[in-house]
């Protein structure tokens, strides 16, 4: 089959490696459609967390296709099925499992190989993380539950229900966290960028107001706009320690930062003490999502009530993925690509 090995940071070739086996409890999925997503990108840039992924891989991790095989016991699926899967499976036996916090699990199961023509899912994604897809529901849009999935569970942490709410990022990301506040009954989003052309995207989903921070100071613009005050909720979806710290300044007091925007690990970021202390303003990080985050998300993507279509901004054949990357690093315009196998 032919698929996109990444041999290293920025070493990415279209190759033909073996069709993958399907054992006890496995699916073998034809992929439909796999989305590039920032963490890709950032795999594909700088690498990733130690232990995490190693080269050579197959790589991608937003993904949807047909079901071809299934191991001997599987249930649940049978070939013909539209399915799609999360990238990662928690072990239940962990000290984060047994408090319910899945997303950190010490011992999952990751997925990666989505830029392919088939995809093999393990037992234990089968078992937890995989869903059906319906029928009216395309691959590519299939494909997004899974980031949708992560910025759910960003949400949740936050504890949001109402009131004001500032985005720095009008990438992927930022543009779901959009969406997920209006869900939440945002009465005001006002959405940040440097890109004149992603803040477009961002007014036709539905922000109050949108801030060129090329052109002008973030954290003044919200403030102004809030009468002072700051935003009940300000999310970083960049992940720079510059934006990290422009999102803490955007927060009232009694407000919530959320730090989404991941940094390269051993970035340090310093926060005022006041605002935390004094103004109780709560700092919150999220990472990843649970199985349920996942079927939720799909949920959400198939009733309409999440719009992922928007994103997706080129569609493009996987013989082109290198050139794909480079889209998505040279391009002001870009948001996701669907990689079409």
């Amino acid at each position: 089959m032919r698929a996109a090995v990444l041999y290293g940071v920025g070493d990415l070739r279209v190759e033909e490696v073996p069709i993958p086996e399907v054992g006890e409890g496995e699916l073998l999925v034809r992929v439909g459609a796999a989305t590039t997503c920032g963490t890709d990108l950032k795999i594909y840039r700088r690498g990733y967390v130690k232990g995490v992924i190693s080269y050579p891989t197959v790589f991608g991790h937003e993904w949807a296709g047909t079901v071809v095989e299934v191991g001997e016991g599987v249930e649940r699926f049978k070939p013909g099925d539209r399915v799609r899967a999360g990238n990662s499976a928690p072990c239940l036996k962990c000290p984060m499992c047994r408090e319910g916090k899945y997303n950190l699990c010490e011992d999952r199961t990751w997925l990666w190989g989505a830029y392919a023509e088939y995809i093999k899912v393990p037992k234990p994604i089968v078992e937890l993380n995989a869903q059906r897809v319906p029928g009216h529901l395309s691959f590519e849009e299939a494909a997004v539950a899974e980031p949708l999935a992560c910025v759910l569970h960003g949400a949740d942490r936050t504890g949001f229900r109402g009131g004001t709410v500032a985005i720095i990022g009008s990438g992927p990301i930022g543009l779901l966290h959009l969406q997920v506040a209006l869900l939440r009954d945002a009465d005001m989003v006002v959405v940040c960028d440097i890109v004149e052309e992603r803040l477009r995207y961002a007014e036709r989903l539905g922000a109050t107001a949108v801030v060129n921070a090329s052109e002008e100071d973030p954290v003044e613009a919200v403030r102004e706009m809030t009468g002072g005050l700051g935003v009940d909720l300000a999310v970083e979806a960049v992940g720079t320690p510059g934006t990290w710290l422009q999102a803490f300044r955007m927060a009232k007091k009694g407000g919530v930062v959320l730090e989404f925007g991941g940094c390269p690990p051993g970035t340090e970021v310093c926060f005022e003490a006041a605002p935390i202390h004094y103004g109780e303003v709560s700092v919150v990080g999220s990472f990843h999502a649970s199985p349920s985050d996942f079927e939720r998300a799909l949920e959400l993507i198939a009733s309409g009530r999440v719009r992922v279509r928007p994103l997706i901004t080129r569609r493009m054949p996987l013989e082109r993925i290198g050139e794909a990357f480079r889209l998505l690093m040279e391009s002001r315009r870009e948001l996701k690509i669907a990689i079409i196998p």
